[in-house]
């Protein structure tokens, strides 16, 4: 027993030793590292140092140590630059309107439901009309007795029978019977909603067995024709757009574009957000919906002999906007005056000719007189 307690006391104390001195190591290679590291940042200080004293010292050496940047190019194009206001509007129709009872009564019928479309004339709901019916069965057996008279005593005026009073009286009954079943068929026909013109049935305002009044409004109904696109405009365009300014209308639920123009310039400024109504005529076309989605690009700006370069390589610094251009097989930063921008494309007013090669990818690594190569593409 006594054997066994010495034998794993001593293995305990070379177990810790080996572990102090496994410690000490990693400690010990941990210290070299960092030492290492202060070594090689100080060697780079010192190349800095020296690269700077060699540069200002021989030129040639500058050219020789300057890399060179990987490098592709993009053409300056000159040609016709166009801008657009690009707005989303709505489809509306001028022939949006309100049916409305023309006689009272309850209703019997109503064959139109919400989003139908209906021709000219089609009955949108009926009206109790039993009492007109009665009247006009009354006048026409009343109108039957007057036109027999009258056609007796017409014939008795032609044998110089009777007296002209008579006759008269017979023509001017018979007449007047006439102008009341006109009337009573005219408030008949009223019993009857119809459709005013081509269109669809936007909401249903009364219910099967409701009693209506003259006046009181039964659909809200939108016409197929007479389509135009509105849109709200910034106020800032005020007088920038006009009538008859050309306009590219886009449908995205239908995946359309057509070219039309502004119809109509709203002159009043809404004070809630500052804009305008603009109007763009929209000719016939086939699936194209009141309420529809659309996106408008009006122009508001044209340059034929434009300086084109795509507007992601016009950089900026405290001096102003500026490109990268390669000449001599280098990047040269060339100071430029933009114009107007639309979409990928900008416009320059100043500092290019249209003949010139841009830096495009790479052009945020590269600076003045930086060598570059330009890679195939």
């Amino acid at each position: 027993m006594k054997a066994t307690l010495k034998f794993l006391t001593l293995a305990i104390v070379m177990v810790s030793a080996f572990g102090c001195a496994e410690e000490e190591s990693v400690e010990a290679k941990k210290a070299e590292l960092e030492e290492l590291k202060a070594q090689v940042i100080e060697l780079n200080g010192n190349i800095r140092a020296l690269e700077s004293e060699l540069i200002e010292l021989d030129p040639e050496f500058a050219k020789q140590n300057q890399k060179s940047v990987l490098i592709t190019t993009a053409d300056a194009s000159k040609g016709n630059f166009e801008h657009f206001v690009e707005v989303t509007g709505s489809v509306l129709s001028k022939k949006n309107v309100s049916i409305s009872a023309e006689s009272s009564g309850r209703i019997l019928e109503i064959p139109a439901i919400e989003g139908m479309r209906v021709r000219r004339g089609q009955v949108l709901a009926k009206i109790d009309s039993e009492s007109i019916q009665r009247n006009i069965e009354e006048v026409e057996n009343s109108l039957s007795l007057a036109m027999t008279l009258f056609e007796k005593q017409e014939r008795l005026w032609k044998q110089e029978i009777g007296t002209e009073v008579q006759y008269l009286e017979a023509k001017n009954r018979k007449e007047g019977l006439e102008r009341n079943l006109a009337s009573l068929k005219t408030q008949l026909d009223k019993a009857f909603v119809r459709a005013p013109f081509d269109g669809t049935v936007e909401t249903v305002q009364v219910r099967l067995g409701e009693l209506v009044q003259p006046g009181a409004p039964m659909f809200q109904f939108v016409g197929d024709s007479d389509l135009f696109i509105e849109a709200d405009i910034s106020e800032s365009y005020v007088g920038v757009l006009g009538k008859g300014d050309s306009v590219r209308v886009n449908f995205p639920s239908i995946g359309q574009e057509i070219k039309t123009k502004v119809s109509s310039v709203g002159a009043i400024i809404n004070p809630n957000n500052r804009t305008f109504k603009v109007e763009v005529f929209l000719p016939s076309i086939a699936n194209v919906k009141p309420n529809m989605l659309a996106v408008m690009k009006i122009k508001d700006y044209e340059n034929t002999e434009a300086v084109i370069v795509p507007s992601k390589l016009v950089l900026s610094d405290n001096r102003g906007d500026y490109v990268f251009i390669v000449a001599e097989g280098k990047a040269k930063k060339v100071y430029i005056k933009r114009g107007k921008t639309f979409q990928q494309n900008a416009e320059i007013l100043e500092g290019l000719s249209g003949d010139e090669k841009l830096v495009d990818k790479g052009f945020r690594e590269v600076g003045d007189n930086f060598n570059v190569n330009i890679a195939q593409q």
